[in-house]
């Protein structure tokens, strides 16, 4: 997966919308708070990363290509730093639950709008 698609698939998560923060990282938000970011410096090559369940951080950050993401590591977020880390479908499955999470988290209000 390359930038490109991976923004096509969050943008297409409903009420999913786009922001580049921190000068180089383009964030995906729901209701305002972040399920997903990629980097968008061409030269440090390809990063995603997004908010897992404890387990399944747990797990992923022991697969070669896979980190803690720096700053946000301890609230549950992975950093995938090579291509090939992980494979698009399963990616897209985790970028989902991330979203889901995110989404559930938001005040009963916010939620109630975006339905």
């Amino acid at each position: 997966m390359n930038v490109e698609e991976l923004r096509t698939f969050c943008l297409g998560l409903p009420h999913a919308t786009e922001d580049i923060k921190w000068g180089n990282d383009l964030c995906f938000c729901v209701g305002e708070k972040m399920f997903a970011t990629t980097s968008l410096n061409p030269s440090s090559g390809f990063s995603c990363s997004f908010k897992c369940t404890p387990e399944k951080y747990a797990k992923l950050i022991e697969r070669d290509g896979i980190t803690s993401a720096p700053y946000t590591g301890r609230f549950g977020w992975v950093c995938v730093k090579k291509k090939n880390a992980i494979g698009s479908a399963e990616l897209k499955e985790l970028i989902k639950e991330s979203y889901d999470a995110v989404k559930e988290a938001l005040p009963v209000k916010l939620k109630k709008e975006l339905r």
